[in-house]
């Protein structure tokens, strides 16, 4: 008899989110009290040292600077920063539009510029995914050759433990190295990046190539975008493979079968042949 775990899913679903809400608010709303009146305090320094200013004047110009930033002008330095509409970081910015990263520091500010970017997406989403997809399946069929090359019980636990260990280094562990080298961030923060950048989540608080102090390759931020493209398939797999096995969990915990049905299974899967052990869906 089957117990229906629908609404114990949604049950728990919605508690997670719960969950993460109390727990975000508890971590981060005091900090950010704090560096709210730090900034208000920096103001009214400000002001104090530079009379001839007014509050609205410093308004304004505060103004000035969050538009500059919203329009992804970094307002340290001058004005001979290296161009964001560079063939690389168009490049960089064409790749987090259809894979929906978006990370919201680079935007197109024309009017041409924001339609031709709704059809590009219109196109370039489904593209993309049919590219993944496509990605997903070749590396499952890999991952099946390599379950029959390996001849010792437990091979489909060795094929994944193989698969999210080479995973995890080349795309976890390994580039926020590059990223704490290059960009002068914390390995913590350049992990950080990495995980919400191969996600899709793309917060934009961290985003590379866009520090006005440092030189830059030309070609960094079309890497790194090739990187994501790779990366974003490997964590989708894993992501397909944890939900996979959370619904079958869900399924065996909430199901009791019928014995006579699981005898006669077992009889009709002796006389099959032998399909891999691991199945992960692309």
């Amino acid at each position: 008899q089957q117990i229906g775990w629908t609404p114990l899913l949604v049950l728990g679903y919605l508690f997670y989110l719960l969950l993460g809400a109390m727990v975000f608010q508890l971590l981060e709303k005091q900090a950010e009290t704090h560096f709210r009146d730090q900034v208000q305090l920096e103001k009214l320094k400000f002001l104090q040292n530079y009379t001839c200013l007014d509050k609205k004047a410093l308004e304004r110009f505060v103004q000035v600077l969050m538009e500059a930033w919203e329009k992804g002008v970094n307002p340290k330095g001058n004005s001979t920063n290296p161009s964001n509409w560079d063939f690389s970081n168009s490049f960089f910015f064409a790749g987090t539009v259809v894979t929906t990263i978006g990370y919201g520091n680079l935007s197109p500010s024309t009017v041409a510029g924001q339609i031709f970017c709704v059809f590009y997406a219109l196109f370039g989403v489904p593209l993309n995914l049919a590219f993944l997809n496509q990605l997903g399946k070749s590396l499952n069929a890999h991952l099946i050759t390599l379950e029959r090359w390996v001849q010792k019980p437990g091979r489909a636990q060795v094929q994944l433990a193989i698969f999210l260990t080479a995973g995890t280094l080349l795309f976890l562990v390994f580039p926020p190295l590059v990223f704490s080298y290059i960009e002068g961030w914390s390995y913590g923060e350049g992990f950080y990046f990495t995980f919400i950048t191969l996600s899709t989540i793309g917060f934009g608080d961290y985003v590379v190539g866009t520090n006005p102090n440092k030189h830059y390759i030309p070609v960094y931020r079309s890497l790194t975008a090739i990187w994501i493209v790779f990366g974003l398939a490997w964590l989708a797999l894993v992501f397909n493979v944890g939900a996979d096995l959370m619904e079958k969990f869900l399924q065996l915990k909430w199901h009791k079968p019928d014995l006579s049905l699981a005898e006669g299974a077992t009889i009709k899967l002796e006389d099959e042949p032998e399909q891999p052990r691991i199945h992960i869906p692309s």
